[in-house]
């Protein structure tokens, strides 16, 4: 399953001249003032961000890389193993129209909690599903909200809650891909299996984000 995406990569970069693979990452800017932006890692980012967009009260969701050992990170480098960056999104939002809370809840109904060796069709360290925290109660509410899942699901959730750590936005061929690329994104998330397992563990509450 892995080649779906890779042969859709290999589509877009070759119409992406003047973005290359090898192109650096930057570091993400903080938010504007009286917003709030959070991390979350559940597998292919262009499906987490997928879950974020359009969101009310959601400024901004963009995919990067977090949780790793060097600056600068690169696609090719995280999925090569070379980081142990975890592909993530960051979602920027506003705590006066949407709750942490709420986006905790999108997050969970958007991945697969069980599987602890990557999400979905995508195996590997960096597509590992993790909630990167910054504050203690940032840290309690994901902390309840993991076990409320685990009870929901009836078996033990491996997602891990980390300390926040420098957020390094993707390359711009990766950015808003279920916009850009609607007919190859529905392709690799159907074919990656995404929607399927997400309805068989949370029926009527499984995300997906669009898929078309």
């Amino acid at each position: 399953m892995r080649s779906i995406r890779t042969l859709l990569l290999a589509t877009v970069l070759s119409a992406c001249s003047s973005t290359p693979a090898s192109a650096g990452t930057e570091k993400a800017s903080p938010p504007p003032k009286g917003d709030v932006a959070v991390a979350f890692s559940g597998g292919c980012f262009w499906c987490m961000e997928a879950a974020f967009d359009g969101v009310p009260g959601v400024v901004s969701a963009t995919s990067g890389y977090t949780g790793g050992k060097i600056e600068g990170p690169t696609y090719e480098q995280v999925s090569s193993h070379q980081t142990q960056h975890r592909e993530s999104v960051r979602v920027v939002f506003d705590p006066k129209k949407i709750s942490y809370a709420k986006l905790l809840d999108i997050y969970w109904h958007n991945v697969d909690p069980t599987q602890s060796n990557g999400q979905f069709c995508d195996h590997g360290h960096q597509y590992t599903s993790a909630i990167w925290v910054s504050t203690p109660e940032e840290r309690a509410l994901a902390e309840k909200t993991k076990a409320e899942a685990q009870k929901d699901l009836g078996q033990p959730v491996v997602t891990v809650i980390r300390d926040v750590q420098l957020f390094w936005v993707a390359e711009a061929y990766h950015q808003d891909y279920h916009d850009t690329h609607p007919v190859q994104y529905h392709r690799y998330h159907t074919g990656c299996g995404r929607d399927a397992r997400l309805k068989q563990l949370w029926g009527d509450k499984a995300g997906g984000g669009p898929t078309d």
